[in-house]
């Protein structure tokens, strides 16, 4: 079974998207911040992230950076699910090792069709 972690402060947009995600027949995990994210990350890579980009103690930019720079954290989809609408923002984050964005609020047809994109589903 493939697995997401879902990276993000607020506890809703986690269970929703647990919700959406699990249709998929995905293991979900959830992380409510960055730091938690990398550690979990560490303990067992994922296939797919969603990650909000304002959170607290460490935002989904840096999670990404530090991503990216350990053992395997090239392999994982990264999607950055957001509020955040500034095109330099966006393009920093995939510039960064995103691999796609979406904004909030999503819907499961949204989720689907990007990891249908990505080749997850």
């Amino acid at each position: 079974m493939k697995k997401c972690l879902v990276v993000d402060d607020s506890s809703v947009i986690r269970k929703v998207a647990r919700r959406i995600i699990e249709t998929f027949e995905f293991e979900v995990d959830e992380a409510e911040n960055g730091a938690i994210g990398i550690e979990k990350c560490q303990a067992t890579m994922p296939d797919v992230i969603l990650l909000d980009w304002n959170m607290p103690v460490m935002d989904g930019y840096d999670f990404l950076l530090n991503l990216r720079k350990i053992p395997n954290g090239d392999k994982p989809n990264v999607i950055f699910c957001t509020t955040e609408n500034d095109i330099n923002k966006i393009s920093q984050a995939m510039n960064a090792g995103a691999n796609d964005y979406i904004m909030k609020p999503f819907d499961s047809g949204i989720i689907k069709t990007k990891f249908e994109q990505s080749g997850l589903i």
